[in-house]
């Protein structure tokens, strides 16, 4: 008998994100809007984003040790509750004057909240769904990011456009506040973990205990993570700083066309968390690396192009089209990935593990970026010397990692019999 997907629990998770994330779409679509039109400097708002970076680096860890050992639903409320309170004291505080030191502080203090409520949401899953219903749930959450990242930013441009910054601040405070309200309503069991010794001590214990279990019991998770941040370096270098570069630099394009390139890897992404749902129960684990091998191959097209003689628009085209691909696989392997995961993962460890999960995935892109951004400099043009040998090098590594994949199909297989 098939389980429900929806349930109660998880229904109210799901509109909890969606009133969350639209919020917080919202809000950094009109924080970046202001930033720019007060400075003029791009460069000083990538400054203040890569500085509040930082705290949720640092504090991942700590977020995932909460969410094992504290009321998971008392911490979604309360830091959405915080995240509400916060934009509200720098809503009021806000003027000419001291703007950037006031959004400068805010965009910390949502990191730092931030840092303890990815752990928390992504630890919710596997206690409130089982088996298959993981990665449907997980496919579910991605969804609705993905349609929140489509239509958030256009309304909150047009709100900010009649009404201004506060104002969209204010609507973003609501929409965090709702959330707080739906996720009141989530019941959870709630195991309380026997605490021996002070704060620093349960920190060192919980820390070392989480470590040896990805690195010594569940070594195939901490080969996992590795082999997603080495890719991630090319993939995301590629796409982060290649699309903007490539559409508004290397074609000339205006900001309507990398507009609209954002909006359709926006709808690939959404489309591969479908196809994450859909496969849930069809994918085999070892065709993962033909999957992650799929991105390399889609990059090579990009790079093949600009070596022929073909206008700028079928450039554009080709290109758009490329890295749509790269984003719905990127969706669905993630999914795939973080599900196996909290599959493996028992539930007093998940917020731990998670948490990894996150602090890999952060410190990585800036490397991408910055590598990425100075071989986009130096090969300015001849840019298939960076897009071929890259998608080569992504290729590779995929079909690699074939007997990592199918090893950990039969570890899959032996826990399940």
């Amino acid at each position: 008998m098939t389980e429900n997907l929806f349930t109660k629990n998880f229904t109210l998770l799901i509109l909890g994100q969606l009133t969350s994330l639209f919020g917080n779409f919202i809000l950094k679509l009109a924080l970046s809007m202001y930033v720019l039109e007060a400075t003029g400097s791009a460069a000083i708002f990538a400054g203040i984003l890569s500085a509040a970076t930082i705290p949720a680096i640092l504090l991942s860890p700590l977020g995932g040790i909460l969410a094992d050992r504290a009321d998971r639903r008392n911490i979604m409320v309360a830091l959405d509750a915080l995240t509400g309170v916060s934009v509200s004291c720098a809503a009021l505080f806000l003027s000419e004057s001291n703007a950037i030191a006031v959004i400068s502080t805010l965009l910390i203090i949502l990191s730092i909240l931030g840092a303890f409520e990815t752990p928390t949401v992504q630890a919710c899953i596997p206690t409130m769904l089982q088996g298959d219903n993981i990665m449907k749930g997980n496919a579910v959450v991605n969804q609705v990011a993905s349609l929140s990242c489509l239509i958030a930013p256009m309304l909150g441009g047009v709100l900010y456009a009649m009404l201004g910054l506060k104002p969209v601040m204010y609507a973003s405070v609501v929409c965090f506040f709702i959330t707080a309200l739906f996720e009141c309503f989530i019941k959870l069991s709630c195991q309380r973990t026997q605490n021996q010794g002070g704060v620093f001590q349960i920190v060192k214990q919980d820390f070392l205990s989480s470590m040896q279990y990805i690195s010594k019991e569940q070594t195939s998770i901490s080969k996992l993570l590795l082999l997603t941040a080495f890719l991630r370096i090319f993939v995301m270098g590629v796409t982060i700083v290649g699309l903007p570069f490539l559409v508004r630099t290397v074609l000339g394009l205006n900001a309507k066309y990398y507009g609209a390139a954002e909006s359709a890897l926006a709808v690939a992404t959404i489309l591969g968390s479908i196809a994450a749902g859909v496969l849930a129960e069809k994918l085999k684990i070892h065709k993962l690396s033909v999957l992650l091998a799929s991105m390399g191959i889609f990059i090579i097209p990009v790079g093949i192009v600009f070596l022929l003689p073909v206008n700028v628009i079928i450039k554009y085209g080709i290109m758009v089209v490329s890295f749509c691909g790269i984003q719905a696989v990127i969706s669905t392997f993630s999914i795939f990935a973080v599900s196996l995961i909290q599959q493996r993962t028992p539930n007093h460890l998940i917020g731990k593990v998670m948490a990894y999960t996150s602090t890999v995935t952060l410190c990585v892109q800036p490397i991408g970026q910055i590598v990425y951004g100075f071989l986009f400099d130096r090969f300015h043009s001849d840019i298939y010397f960076v897009l071929i040998p890259t998608g080569i090098i992504v290729c590779i590594a995929g079909l690699s990692a074939m007997n990592f994949f199918k090893n950990m199909e039969k570890e899959q297989q032996e826990v399940s019999a």
